[in-house]
C-alpha cells in the first residue's frame, strides 16, 4: 500500500485513525500494531510472518540479555540476534546477487551454472532489520531497558508510517514514546501532522514523479547511447532533484502520520544540496541512516580513536557497506565506496580546502561530486553507468526536448533545494511546519485540503508511482 494512493488516503488512513482515537490510551499500542500489520500484509502477505517471527525472536534475545550479568552470555545472545537478522537480510536481499556473480564466474570458466530459484525481496527488510538490531544493541549496551511485552516490540519494529522506507528510528529515540507519547494531543498537533503529510504528498506527485518520467526515459539502456551531452546533464540534475523530493516526501509523510498518532519521529533531511562538503552532505541527507551507521558500525569499528589510517579505513568501510545496504548490485557498492573515498579525502586535506574556498565554491563543488555519485546509484549496472559518464564527458552535440511542465518543476525543485544557502530559509520553513498560532493552524488546515484535492486530481490523470526507496 502506497501513501500516495487513494486506497491509503481515503480508506485505510481514516478507518485506522478513527479506530485508534476511539481506543482507550492504555490499549492504543494494540490498535496501532493491528493497523501496522494490516498495512504490511496488504502488500506482502507472506513476508508478514518473517517480520513477526524475527521480531519475536529479538524480543526473546533482548529479554535474555537484560536479565543476565555474565558478559560472555550476554554477547552470546547479542550474537544470536546479529546472526539471525543479518542472515535473513543476506538471504532475501543478497542471495540472488551472489548466485548471479557465481554463475558469471562459472560461465567464464566454461562450467555449468548453479540452478537457482530467485528469492523475492520482503518490502522494507533493510529498514526493519536495522530497527531490530538497534533494539537489541541498545538493550545490550544498557542504554535502554528491554520492553516487557511483545506487542510493544512488534509495534516499535512494525509501526507502519516508517516501516517501509524509514526514517530509521533507533530504539532509544522512541522507547519512551511507546508508553508515554502524546495521547490527548490537541487539534493543532494533528493539523500540523496532516499538513506535513500533504506537503510530502505534493512533493512526491508534482516534483518527484514529474521529473522521474524524464529520468526514466533518459536512463534507458537504448537511450543513453544517443543522449546529447546537454540532455545527459539536465537528466542527471533532474534525478538529483527526483530522489531528494521522492525520499524526503516519504519522510515528510511518515513524520506527519506519526504526529497523527502522537509520535515524534526524527527528521531525515535538512537541505542536503546546500552542503559545502561530502561530510556535511551526510549530516543533511538520510540523517537517520547516518546516525545508525555511526552508532552501530563506525564507533564499534573504532571510529577515529585508532589513528588516521584506521579512521580512513573505517569511514570507507562504513560507506562501502552503506552502498551494499542500498542494493544488491556492484553499482551500489561503487556508489558507497565513492562517498567513502571523498569522506577520507576531506579528512586528509580536501575539507580544509573547501572551508577556505567559501560556500560559493564549496557548495557547487559538493553538488557536482554528489551528482557524479548519483550516476552509479541510478544506473542499473556498472556498464550503464560507464555509458552515462561517456554521455556526460565526451561531447555530443544536440539540443534537448523537455516539456514546459518539466521545466517548471525542475526550476521549482532548484529554488527549494538551493534557496536556504542564501540564509534564513531553513528557519522560515521550520516555522511553517511547527507554528501553532490560530491563523497558522487555520491556514494549514485549509491548505492541506486544497493540496489534497490537487494531488488526487493529479493521481486521477497520471496515476501514482512507488517511492524509490521501496526497493531497498
Amino acid at each position: 500500500m502506497v501513501f500516495s494512493s487513494a486506497l491509503f488516503v481515503f480508506y485505510f488512513l481514516p478507518v485506522f485513525l478513527l479506530a485508534y482515537l476511539a481506543t482507550p490510551p492504555a490499549y492504543r499500542n494494540w490498535t496501532a500494531l493491528a493497523g501496522s500489520l494490516a498495512f504490511y500484509t496488504w502488500g506482502a502477505p507472506i513476508f508478514v510472518f518473517v517480520l513477526i517471527a524475527s521480531s519475536l525472536a529479538d524480543y526473546y534475545f533482548a529479554r535474555q540479555i537484560a536479565q543476565l550479568y555474565d558478559s560472555r552470555q550476554r554477547r552470546h545472545w547479542l550474537g544470536a540476534s546479529i546472526v539471525l537478522n543479518l542472515g535473513l537480510l543476506g538471504y532475501f536481499k543478497y542471495a540472488n546477487f551472489f548466485v548471479e556473480n557465481v554463475n558469471e564466474l562459472l560461465a567464464t570458466l566454461g562450467l555449468e551454472p548453479m540452478k537457482w530459484m530467485a528469492v523475492a525481496l520482503p518490502v522494507g527488510i533493510s529498514f526493519f532489520t536495522f530497527q531490530k538490531l538497534s533494539y537489541v544493541v541498545d538493550v545490550y549496551q544498557r542504554r535502554m531497558p528491554a520492553l516487557q511485552h511483545p506487542v510493544d516490540v512488534l509495534l516499535y519494529i512494525a509501526l507502519f508510517p516508517q516501516l517501509i522506507a524509514g526514517p530509521i528510528v533507533r530504539y532509544h529515540e522512541i522507547a519512551e514514546q511507546l508508553h508515554h507519547r502524546r495521547q490527548n494531543y490537541h487539534l493543532d498537533y494533528r493539523i500540523n501532522g496532516f499538513f506535513r503529510f500533504t506537503i510530502g504528498l505534493a512533493k512526491k506527485l508534482f516534483i518527484a514523479d514529474v521529473l522521474g518520467e524524464a529520468v526514466q526515459n533518459g536512463f534507458q539502456p537504448d537511450a543513453v547511447g544517443v543522449l546529447s551531452t546537454p540532455e545527459a546533464w539536465i537528466i542527471l540534475i533532474a534525478y538529483a532533484f527526483q530522489i531528494y523530493f521522492d525520499f524526503s516526501a516519504y519522510s515528510d509523510m511518515a513524520i506527519g502520520l506519526g504526529k497523527l498518532m502522537g509520535f515524534d519521529f526524527p527528521e531525515n533531511f535538512n537541505f542536503p544540496y546546500i552542503s559545502g562538503s561530502i561530510t556535511e552532505f551526510w549530516r543533511r541527507w538520510h540523517l537517520t541512516l547516518s546516525n545508525w551507521m555511526r552508532d552501530y558500525l563506525y564507533i564499534p569499528l573504532g571510529g577515529n580513536r585508532r589513528g588516521a589510517s584506521r579512521t580512513y579505513f573505517n569511514l570507507w568501510m562504513v560507506f562501502l557497506l552503506s552502498g551494499l545496504w542500498h542494493g544488491a548490485a556492484w553499482s551500489f557498492v561503487l556508489w558507497g565506496a565513492y562517498h567513502g573515498l571523498f569522506l577520507a579525502l576531506e579528512r586528509l586535506f580536501l575539507g580544509r580546502w573547501l572551508e577556505a574556498a567559501g560556500k560559493w565554491i564549496s557548495i557547487p563543488f559538493t553538488f557536482l561530486v554528489v551528482l557524479m555519485g548519483w550516476v552509479f546509484f541510478r544506473a542499473e549496472s556498472v556498464e550503464l553507468a560507464r555509458a552515462y559518464y561517456e554521455a556526460l564527458f565526451s561531447w555530443r552535440g544536440g539540443g534537448w526536448s523537455f516539456s514546459s511542465q518539466f521545466w517548471f518543476f525542475f526550476s521549482l525543485a532548484a529554488v527549494i533545494s538551493f534557496a536556504p544557502a542564501l540564509g534564513g530559509a531553513s528557519y522560515r520553513l521550520d516555522s511553517v511546519y511547527s507554528s501553532s498560532t490560530a491563523p497558522a493552524i487555520l491556514a494549514k488546515g485549509a491548505g492541506s485540503m486544497v493540496i489534497l484535492v490537487l494531488c488526487f486530481s493529479e493521481v486521477a490523470v497520471s496515476g501514482f508511482h512507488p517511492f524509490i526507496y521501496f526497493r531497498f
